[in-house]
């Protein structure tokens, strides 16, 4: 019963968040970008706790991949950010 509940939760926040994204303009990507790396920066330190605490294998896993994951998506979240930024910085002879 449980799983069923999770699973419906999780597919209610998939479609949440594609209907949120697909409505935000494209002025404010700059900045829900900037929001969504602090999230992911949040998670990299929620990962690092869950992966350091030796207590079972599989946790360890989830831990890494977590990790490895949230870095990815921070480093290319501010990758994003820098390329939209440069856009409007003038350009020098």
């Amino acid at each position: 019963m449980e799983a069923v509940f999770l699973t419906f939760i999780l597919m209610l926040a998939i479609f949440l968040g594609f209907e949120l994204i697909n409505k935000v303009p494209a002025t404010l990507h700059t900045p829900l970008m900037s929001g969504a790396n602090a999230i992911s920066g949040i998670t990299v330190v929620g990962a690092i706790g869950l992966a350091g605490t030796g207590q079972q294998d599989l946790s360890n896993w989830l831990g890494a991949a977590a990790v490895a994951l949230a870095s990815i998506n921070v480093v290319g979240g501010y990758m994003v950010t820098d390329r939209m930024l440069a856009m409007f910085k003038k350009r020098g002879k």
